[in-house]
């Protein structure tokens, strides 16, 4: 009987059909969206320089938007804007982000760094609810809410960096994990954080054995390195043979 693994599956499957239920257009959701975006930031540098609060008022909000704020490159935005939110407040969002995220994108040889508001970690967050809530729409058995996830991410191991913190957003975002969801959390904060990857694959593929992984989320190339070491070092013809289920 997986009495604890029914509970979680019937949570999942009412929370579902409330959201279901309350479902409103994709494109009515966006203009809410996009509504609630400027209102948030009509006092900062960005919105006051772009008229959020006339876009607001206007007859037909998305094309004024459309009209009055143009699509910024990277450099362009880092430039103009992003710069600024090292040292001063309320640029492109109310306050200072705690976070930078570090990419490298596809040209250039500086690291490229993204502010990461706090709504933006929440709203990481959400999505992710978001996508355990959709597993209502396939009829797995209550033993599969008793099993532990694998999330494979960059380290979160944070560089602080005048008064931030500077990572790769899968770190960022792994760090602010909820603590309720530590039980099924794998491969455990302690790993996590460990910042060299041929290191990480390599204690996640050592420690294999010992969990219960019944999902697994991360980059597609990323998992599927992990997913040959794990069968190299368990000396296994197939992952089920170290995770069945």
């Amino acid at each position: 009987m997986h009495i604890l693994g029914g509970v979680i599956k019937q949570v999942i499957n009412l929370k579902h059909g409330i959201e279901d239920s309350t479902q409103a257009s994709p494109a009515e959701r966006q203009t809410e969206q996009l509504e609630n975006l400027l209102k948030k930031a009509k006092d900062t540098a960005f919105g006051k320089f772009y008229n959020f609060e006339g876009i607001l008022e206007a007859e037909n909000m998305r094309e004024e938007f459309s009209k009055r704020v143009p699509i910024h490159e990277y450099n362009e935005m880092h430039d103009s804007w992003w710069h600024q939110q090292l040292k001063y407040p309320d640029i492109t969002w109310p306050g200072r982000p705690d976070y930078f995220a570090r990419s490298s994108g596809t040209t250039g040889s500086e690291p490229k760094r993204i502010p990461v508001t706090n709504e933006m970690i929440d709203s990481i967050r959400s999505v992710g609810i978001a996508q355990l809530t959709s597993l209502a729409n396939f009829d797995l058995p209550p033993e599969f809410f008793e099993k532990q996830i694998l999330m494979l991410g960059s380290s979160t191991k944070l560089d602080e960096v005048d008064g931030h913190e500077e990572g790769e957003i899968s770190g960022i975002s792994a760090s602010n994990i909820p603590g309720w969801f530590d039980t099924v959390y794998k491969p455990g904060k302690e790993i996590a954080s460990i910042p060299d990857w041929d290191e990480k694959v390599r204690r996640i593929a050592e420690e294999a054995p010992n969990w219960d992984i019944g999902a697994a989320s991360g980059i597609p190339s990323w998992l599927l390195l992990l997913f040959k070491e794990v069968l190299k070092v368990n000396n296994a013809k197939s992952i089920h043979e170290v995770w069945p289920d």
